[in-house]
């Protein structure tokens, strides 16, 4: 019986051994990204994670050469805040996860981004563009986009010096992004002397004519939506079945194909501003889209190329951390350092380098018009803006 017992405990501390040896054989480092992979919002949210999963894919093989499985684990965080915080925890609990590329919502980014900080796992936005994202001064936190402070303004500015409209009528969607680029969009308005006839916010999907009524009747230069394509896709629609011909204008939540398949012809004349480059503006993003293309059987848009640049600078901090530490696995406080130090980083969407809030130093906005009903839209406008700096109290 004593043998018997000997014999066992040889064996489970062989079988642990040995598992420990395969386990230090197979080193893994994951990628997780956070978007809306279902529901109204997916199509963005689906773009973001195969633009991380191509930056993955493509940087394999230098992390085999250090010793690694360089992996992407795809979340979907339905584009709600409860759902996100879910999937933080999960993520966050998980050693092998070095980098969380997400989210597409803002909030839903400020909520999860709570739980990264944590255990200071860093968080790369391809998309949030809320203020509070960085101005909170977490050490993780970071993004590859523009910030609403300075997108809205942009609007403002575009609809008074060059469609030289006087008056708009304001519309956004109750979410922390479409409320804040509203409002950043509104008190750039009225410095510039443009009348706000109305401010409505709405979660409204399907019925705009309670708010289309009180919008014909004053007769707005402008409407501005504030909110996400399948909202101001149909409220431009239905604005335009009721007559209502003021120019529309949103922000980079526009900024998709969606848009124009649920608009239809009433997109034909639209505009929007975004964080992101269209496809063909420059020799390397044409590049992507067609190693996009080649790999996913789809046409690339504007959140593949973020979601891109997001992932491989978040990736190239943690290779060079490894190489720092002679091929040891980083910790999550020295991915996030490695992150900063990043400098002139030669992204897609063009060089990168982040500031001490996590924001890139320097930002493009382009204002695009939908000339026909296909996306993308023309550039029109192209602004490059610093990043704003926190006010101190």
């Amino acid at each position: 019986m004593v043998r018997s017992r000997v014999l066992v405990f040889i064996f489970a501390l062989f079988a642990l051994t040995a598992a420990d040896g395969w386990s230090e054989q197979k080193k893994i480092i994951k990628v997780v990204t956070q978007s809306p992979l279902s529901g109204e919002q997916a199509a963005l949210g689906e773009h973001i994670k195969l633009g991380a999963q191509l930056a993955v894919e493509e940087a394999s093989k230098t992390f085999k050469a250090l010793g690694y499985d360089l992996i992407l684990v795809p979340f979907d965080d339905q584009a709600k805040p409860e759902i996100g915080v879910a999937n933080a925890r999960n993520v966050a609990a998980d050693p092998d996860v070095l980098l969380v590329v997400g989210h597409f919502n803002s909030g839903v980014a400020l909520p999860a981004s709570n739980v990264y900080k944590e255990t200071l796992l860093t968080m790369i936005s391809p998309a949030n563009t809320a203020t509070e994202i960085t101005d909170r001064g977490y050490p993780n936190v970071n993004r590859v986009c523009g910030r609403d402070d300075v997108q809205g303004p942009v609007g403002a500015k575009f609809a008074a010096q060059d469609l030289q409209v006087k008056s708009v009528y304001i519309v956004q969607d109750k979410t922390p992004y479409g409320q804040g680029v509203a409002d950043n969009f509104r008190a750039e308005a009225k410095k510039l002397g443009l009348q706000v006839l109305g401010y409505e916010g709405t979660e409204e999907r399907a019925n705009f004519s309670p708010l289309i009524i009180p919008m014909k009747a004053r007769n707005p230069g402008l409407v501005y939506f504030g909110g996400i394509y399948h909202q101001g896709g149909l409220l431009l629609k239905q604005m335009r079945e009721k007559g209502v011909k003021s120019a529309f204008l949103g922000p980079d939540g526009l900024d998709s194909s969606e848009m124009v398949k649920i608009a239809g012809d009433a997109a034909v004349g639209s505009y929007y501003t975004t964080v992101a480059a269209p496809i063909d503006a420059a020799p390397e993003t044409a590049a992507f889209a067609k190693r996009f293309k080649q790999r996913f059987g789809k046409e690339a848009e504007s959140f593949g190329m973020y979601g891109y640049d997001a992932a491989a600078i978040g990736i190239k901090a943690i290779e060079q951390a490894v190489q720092e530490l002679g091929g040891k696995k980083p910790t999550r406080a020295q991915v996030s350092a490695a992150v900063r130090k990043i400098k002139d980083f030669k992204g897609i969407t063009g060089s990168i380098t982040f500031d001490g809030k996590g924001d890139p130093v320097k930002t493009k906005y382009f204002v695009l018009k939908f000339e026909t009903k296909r996306y993308p839209g023309k550039v029109v406008k192209t602004v490059e803006h610093e990043a704003p700096q926190v006010k101190k109290p």
